[in-house]
């Protein structure tokens, strides 16, 4: 499996965000600044997550992928589209009540002319920990399936 790589681009406030390879929790200090980045620009209209090239995705991207959900449909009434035709990669998205959430399609055309690629984060441990904390809880909020799968990780978090 290939290093995961979250690239992103923006044309005219469409932000599209495709991830590809095997997407690990390295890259969730530079996702989350980049949410808020994507959430300040005055020109935003809509996201959409190409999922085409995405081998593996962890559980931590993915609940700052449902954060970006969550957060447009707060601010802009607005559900991104997620395009993604990995059968594995839909079983976790079903699984993880993203149907919900996003608007899921198999096919799309996204467009990544002059994607920026994220870096890996070197962020000390304890701001990756509330990273990681903050995406399971809002896993977590999703269904009761992510209730009882993250609760014990969770916990373990909020000890430390």
């Amino acid at each position: 499996m290939r290093e995961g790589q979250i690239l992103v681009a923006d044309h005219q406030g469409v932000y599209v965000i495709k991830l590809t390879g095997d997407v690990r929790l390295t890259l969730c200090i530079s996702f989350d600044a980049f949410i808020e980045r994507m959430f300040g620009d005055p020109s935003f209209v809509s996201v959409v997550f190409d999922l085409i090239e995405a081998q593996a995705i962890d559980s931590t991207t993915l609940g700052l992928m449902a954060k970006i959900s969550l957060m447009a449909q707060e601010r802009f009434r607005l559900v991104p589209t997620l395009v993604s035709n990995n059968p594995s990669i839909d079983r976790i998205l079903q699984t993880m009540g993203f149907s919900e959430i996003f608007c899921i399609v198999k096919e799309g055309d996204a467009d990544i002319r002059g994607a920026e690629a994220l870096c890996a984060d070197c962020a000390d441990e304890g701001e990756v920990k509330q990273r990681v904390l903050e995406a399971h809880k809002i896993l977590v909020g999703l269904n009761a399936t992510n209730q009882e799968a993250f609760k014990d990780l969770i916990a373990s978090l909020e000890d430390d």
